[in-house]
């Protein structure tokens, strides 16, 4: 069993990644994980001012919501991301909280193997091809992490659309079971 950390960040109401989440979700913990869920919604998590100090501290200087995610990141086994699509990317506030996470770097974090749940509006297979690259170039300066895998669901367009796409509940569900 392991400790998973599900961190959702569209920000939308009735939010299409955050419907699927929790179908993936419910898949982990009928796997036996432990799992905690962490929403972007209604947080503050300021830019990286790329001052550095955090490498020497392991701390951020600036004083935000950012700060207590990174020590839920730091000791979790398993995170997964859930990030709405957006010009072919993930969400500004994912990056925004990557780049947060600065000063996970030079400490002995937890976390061994990282995944993605994308949603969007298109359904191109390589739709979310930039979004797991983005995530790969955070993991890559993480050495004992590995990008795990991805879950895309495409065609899903309007709040709470997720809901009736029965094909992509089910995906993510079989997702949130298939995690290590």
């Amino acid at each position: 069993m392991s400790k998973v950390l599900v961190i959702t960040t569209s920000l939308r109401a009735r939010s299409n990644s955050d419907l699927l989440a929790q179908r993936l979700i419910a898949g982990a913990r009928d796997a036996g994980h432990d799992v905690e869920l962490i929403s972007l919604k209604g947080k503050e998590i300021r830019y990286c001012i790329g001052c550095l100090s955090c490498m020497k501290t392991q701390r951020c200087v600036q004083r935000d919501d950012a700060a207590q995610i990174a020590d839920q990141v730091k000791n979790a086994d398993t995170l997964v991301f859930v990030t709405p699509i957006y010009y072919y990317g993930m969400s500004g506030q994912m990056k925004t909280l990557l780049d947060r996470m600065n000063p996970l770097y030079t400490t002995d974090y937890r976390f061994r193997k990282v995944y993605l749940l994308s949603v969007a509006a298109e359904v191109e297979a390589d739709t979310a091809a930039r979004a797991v690259s983005g995530l790969q170039g955070f993991i890559d300066c993480f050495p004992k992490a590995v990008f795990a895998g991805a879950l895309f669901c495409g065609g899903i367009t309007d709040a709470g659309e997720a809901e009736k796409k029965e094909a992509e509940l089910a995906e993510a569900y079989d997702f949130g079971q298939s995690l290590e």
